[in-house]
């Protein structure tokens, strides 16, 4: 396939999963108000993709458990869908995707670590863009710094580390049968969310898993294709692109999620998210500008001597 039309479809692959995330806090909101708190739902969601995956590749299985690396997969992935799906039922939406998107940081500290990747001066542009269109958005309106400030807070920004170290990790480990790579991303979501579910609700501190219910069964088994779909094109996308180009392109999460929260009336658009949003999508517009190599300088032929 020709290079740059594998990296549309992979730019492509990461913008459907960005729109899948940032519409997502609608059903899990209406899923806890029918008694499913967002970790039971995590879990269940990912377990029924995890199901899916099996099913189609059962060998997914014991490659996972023969490639240690991929456990690193599967817990930074069941990480960050636990503390998203719980931020955005708790808090702000588009506050919680913006601190989410603190993810280039992290994403270019890991890459430069993890694989080696350089810190160009069109990436540091990009990064610049995209925080300081965060922290327009963020920013208290009685003053201060935009710092984390409640449990969705925390919880925004832990899930945007882990999503960063999750992207670093596909690239890293790309050489990877692809099936068991799905498997640990969605055996991850039902690992970690239902070990956190179960403990909370064994400490009192979270409610227990309801009895079986068209209400909440419909939407879950819904939510789960969208989501397997969704992480595949992640997957696809991660694998083919640099972790920093990754990362910027994903914030387009902060449109789909600020706008659907507009559309559906849950929030109201302000001055400081329209300016904060311009500057992020001006990041991600910068993430398809590719250097221009310099020219091979052309020399005259040299005369022979005579």
């Amino acid at each position: 396939m020709h290079s740059s039309r594998q990296t549309l479809i992979a730019i492509a692959g990461l913008m459907l999963n960005a729109l899948v995330w940032g519409v997502s806090w609608w059903p899990f909101r209406h899923l806890h108000a029918l008694g499913l708190n967002p970790l039971w739902a995590t879990a269940l969601i990912y377990g029924v993709s995890s199901v899916a995956i099996l099913a189609w590749r059962p060998q997914a299985l014991g490659q996972l458990l023969r490639k240690p690396p991929l456990w690193l997969i599967l817990l930074a992935s069941g990480s960050t869908n636990a503390a998203f799906n719980w931020a955005v039922t708790q808090g702000d939406v588009v506050r919680v995707v913006l601190l989410f998107y603190l993810m280039p940081v992290w994403a270019t500290l890991l890459a430069r670590w993890l694989l080696g990747e350089r810190l160009t001066k069109l990436v540091s542009v990009r990064l610049t863009l995209a925080l300081v269109g965060a922290m327009v958005v963020l920013w208290p309106p009685g003053g201060g710094l935009p710092l984390p400030r409640q449990l969705a807070d925390w919880l925004g920004v832990a899930g945007g580390f882990f999503f960063a170290l999750n992207n670093v990790l596909l690239r890293k480990y790309a050489q990877t049968p692809p099936e068991a790579r799905g498997l640990a991303m969605f055996a991850g979501g039902t690992i970690v969310a239902g070990a956190l579910a179960a403990a909370f609700a064994a400490s009192g501190l979270g409610s227990p898993l309801p009895a079986p219910s068209a209400q909440w069964l419909v939407p879950v088994a819904a939510l789960s294709l969208a989501f397997l779909v969704a992480n595949l094109g992640l997957q696809y996308g991660a694998e083919r692109l640099p972790s920093s180009l990754t990362a910027v392109v994903m914030t387009v999460e902060v449109v789909f999620a600020s706008g659907s929260a507009v559309v559906l009336g849950a929030e109201q658009l302000s001055r400081q998210a329209l300016i904060g949003g311009s500057l992020i999508l001006l990041a991600i517009l910068l993430a398809a500008v590719r250097p221009r190599r310099p020219a091979l300088p052309v020399h005259p032929p040299r005369e022979t001597p005579t």
